[in-house]
């Protein structure tokens, strides 16, 4: 009998860096994601990739890296200590800007996680050879990494095999999502992203950490255009009343903004549908907690 394997890979690393890049060369595919708001302390899951019989997750982390103070560190430090669900940690390094501060601040916060963390030295193809292990040498002491990779992303060098070894360090356990409907997953994803997002911005402090979205539908129809269907859910019925608002105000106008959004990330004509439901204790349930790229904490 096959043993599934399945896992979540962070993918850390400073502005410029190449992460987009080097998921979207992983991927296949053209990712689109959300910026988080720097008060979230979710993950944001870019991309759900089969690879050697296992399932790979990638998330994005906090929006909270690149730390400039104190407290922005210790953020990165209770944000990594927190996120008991990341099975490993991709530290991606653009090699032709080297060991920045912003870079060394990053390496300090997860120098003190538990997670195995592994370094990806992107944009190699652009520096001189004999740089690499200097550099290489200089992170280690900063953060001793479990592997090392030399990578383009933009050219694919070096992809390969850090995208097996991702697969072969996935720990056995069922796939998080069904592998036949991977095709559109990130775009069901962005979709519920961004009415989150929305709920984000329209609702302030009073719901945000207690909103969960999932796209439930999404249909193709032979005129090009999309029809999506999500269904919003929350832990109490005030918080439902107040995503609704007054005669539906509030909720037609969280689908009207994401439904623009949506379309224009999209490129094509998007029929948005939201559904608001309570469903008591749905923050407790861990399969769903790491499925919507959530910290698990434990």
């Amino acid at each position: 009998m096959t043993t599934t394997r399945c896992g979540l890979v962070a993918i850390v690393g400073a502005p410029n860096a190449g992460k987009s890049t080097l998921v979207n060369r992983i991927t296949g595919a053209k990712v689109t994601i959300v910026s988080p708001k720097p008060q979230t302390t979710r993950f944001r899951i870019r991309a759900v990739v089969m690879h050697a019989g296992a399932q790979i997750i990638l998330v994005d982390t906090p929006g909270i890296f690149a730390p400039r103070r104190r407290l922005d560190r210790a953020m990165v430090a209770a944000a990594w200590g927190g996120a008991q669900d990341a099975d490993i940690a991709l530290l991606v390094v653009d090699a032709r800007a080297g060991l920045t501060d912003a870079v060394r601040k990053i390496a300090e916060g997860l120098a003190k996680s538990h997670h195995p963390i592994w370094l990806a030295l992107n944009k190699t193809d652009l520096i001189p050879r004999e740089r690499l292990l200097p550099l290489t040498a200089e992170l280690n002491a900063i953060l001793p990494f479990a592997e090392t990779f030399m990578i383009s992303a933009e050219k694919g060098e070096g992809v390969d095999r850090l995208q097996d070894r991702m697969a072969a360090a996935m720990p056995p356990g069922p796939y998080l999502f069904p592998e036949d409907e991977l095709s559109d997953l990130p775009n069901r994803m962005l979709a519920a992203e961004i009415v989150r997002e929305q709920i984000l911005r329209q609702t302030h402090q009073e719901v945000p950490h207690h909103a969960s979205v999932e796209t439930e539908q999404w249909t193709e129809n032979d005129d090009g255009s999309v029809r999506v269907d999500c269904t919003i859910y929350v832990s109490r019925a005030t918080q439902k009343a107040i995503i609704i608002g007054e005669k539906g105000s509030r909720i037609r106008t969280i689908g009207q903004s994401a439904r623009i959004e949506l379309t224009k990330l999209l490129e094509r004509p998007v029929h948005l549908f939201l559904n608001v439901k309570e469903r008591t204790g749905w923050d407790e349930e861990r399969a769903r907690i790491r499925a919507i790229g959530l910290e698990d904490m434990g």
